[in-house]
């Protein structure tokens, strides 16, 4: 009896009382539900108000704190060049030569502004505030997504106020770096992988897909692998999104029935990766004789000489972001003298002595020769296989720690040292008083995403988002530095999961 009633609607959608038929035919709670479930998680006057409040403390940190760092030249430099002369490509030796030590994401983005507004610092903070709030509301609508039909207005607000005024991005509005744009790309990838999981049309447990699915099917996996390829063009580690998706789809299709929808999801997005991709491949070919999808790790040009034995020996004992500065940033510049190296690096005061001896020879002309890399590289090998777990496991996890439970306040005027608590209070307590405040405030922020993952962790989507930031973490811990900056791209994810605590989920309510 249902499907001749079903017939008949089919009949009647060809003619003008179809419209009208199918409302009347339709039981009244499936459209409660499609409101439900299309509703906006905010209302426009929330989004005006945290928009507003939310531009005014970018402004107030690009105002107040302007920051410059030393890779902000590189970036305008090649978005000048790219824009005036056409290439893309620095001054080496007095001659605009074309190069590939920087993905052309960022500098793209900064020839942008120069072309349509003017060639300012200021002017690019700005965009990159607004660039920022849009973040916030991508953000807005991953919590909503993840959080209970009945209370999607209550984490997509709670999600939109918490992002719209953490500090920890804010401040990233205020110096020229790729973050800002980063995060927005790959918040943007997020969103739509967490939608391609909760997508009911797409919620096939087993089974090959159903005949009118493929199109869309393939243009979610398109999408996300699309949205991904123009982040590597702006920092080259977003791939890493594709390998948290590809782990939760080989949870979600593990069966061998399902493994048709995981091959076609694969191939489509490594098909959307490709397409941005490409152009630049084919630059670098053209004009550089080879094919380079990514920039190199180091930021080097083409032949440049790399200090691998240097930085493998650096990754067995730095866990600190201030050592880079004593350490690491020093090299081929300034002498590097051995009471700057902690005390870490050293077993032993013979070790201690060698080490000496190196830097000397390296502080005679400033520059690090092969030979003596590879004494570096000896060092470093030796300090391994005396103590594997130290380099590959507590190292690591010193960093992530480094990483995560920093006061943030690496671009601001402040010392960012708590201890010892009385001195450091007595000295200065406002520079104490700020570092203590953020500090609080970053743990406050995990502690909220900690307890709405747990309330959501049957949620495939919950899991990817918790992958994502533990695959991007443990992979940041493996460069030559250890800098709070490589993390700022997971926050909109704990900020989205942390809005999860005002939402209680019952038993038997759905994610969507």
């Amino acid at each position: 009896m249902a499907a001749a009633r079903w017939q008949d609607l089919a009949q009647d959608l060809g003619t003008k009382a179809g419209p009208a038929r199918l409302f009347k035919l339709t039981p009244p709670r499936f459209f409660a539900k499609f409101d439900e479930m299309s509703a906006r998680p905010f209302s426009y006057a929330q989004v005006g108000a945290a928009m507003a409040a939310g531009l005014a403390l970018r402004l107030f940190f690009i105002w107040r704190f302007p920051f410059y760092s030393g890779d902000t030249k590189f970036y305008e430099e090649l978005a000048r060049n790219w824009l005036y002369h056409g290439v893309y490509g620095l001054y080496v030796g007095g001659s605009l030569t074309a190069v590939d030590m920087r993905v052309p994401g960022y500098p793209a983005f900064l020839a942008a502004i120069y072309f349509a507004i003017g060639r300012s610092a200021r002017v690019v903070m700005v965009v990159q505030a607004m660039v920022d709030l849009a973040t916030c509301v991508l953000v807005a609508l991953i919590a909503a997504r993840l959080a209970p039909v009945p209370r999607r207005a209550i984490a997509g607000t709670v999600a939109l106020w918490m992002a719209v005024l953490c500090p920890f991005t804010a401040d990233y509005t205020a110096v020229v770096l790729t973050e800002t744009l980063a995060t927005f790309i790959t918040t943007a990838a997020v969103m739509v992988f967490v939608y391609f999981l909760t997508e009911p049309a797409l919620d096939f447990p087993a089974g090959p897909l159903p005949q009118r699915s493929p199109v869309v099917f393939a243009g979610w996996s398109l999408l996300l692998g699309f949205i991904v390829g123009l982040g590597t063009l702006v920092r080259p580690e977003t791939p890493l999104v594709l390998v948290a998706a590809g782990i939760v789809l080989c949870v979600r299709w593990w069966r061998r029935v399902s493994w048709p929808k995981l091959i076609l999801a694969t191939c489509w997005m490594c098909a959307g990766l490709l397409l941005p991709l490409a152009p630049w491949a084919a630059r670098n070919a053209r004009i550089l004789g080879r094919v380079e999808f990514l920039g190199p790790r180091f930021a080097q040009t083409y032949g440049d000489f790399i200090p691998r034995g240097y930085f493998a020996w650096t990754q067995t004992w730095m866990t600190r972001f201030g050592e880079a500065y004593l350490v690491t940033w020093k090299l081929g510049k300034e002498p590097i003298v051995i009471a700057a190296v902690p005390q870490a690096a050293f077993d032993s005061d013979a070790e201690r002595a060698r080490v000496a001896e190196l830097l000397g020879q390296y502080n005679r002309d400033l520059k690090m020769t092969p030979v003596l890399d590879r004494e570096f590289a000896n060092l470093a090998a030796e300090r391994t296989a005396r103590s594997p777990l130290r380099t590959y496991v507590f190292v690591p996890a010193e960093r992530i720690a480094a990483m995560w439970f920093t006061p943030r306040i690496e671009l601001l005027p402040y010392s960012g040292k708590l201890w010892p608590v009385g001195e450091q209070w007595r000295g200065n307590p406002v520079d104490f008083g700020i570092t203590f405040g953020f500090g609080i405030l970053g743990a406050v922020y995990l502690g909220l995403a900690a307890v709405g993952w747990w309330r959501c962790r049957a949620q495939l989507a919950a899991t990817l988002l918790v992958l994502f930031v533990t695959i991007r973490t443990v992979a940041m811990t493996q460069l030559q530095t250890v800098e709070p900056r490589y993390v700022i791209e997971c926050f909109p994810i704990v900020v989205a999961l942390g809005a999860l605590v005002w939402t209680i989920p019952t038993r038997g309510e759905k994610p969507v």
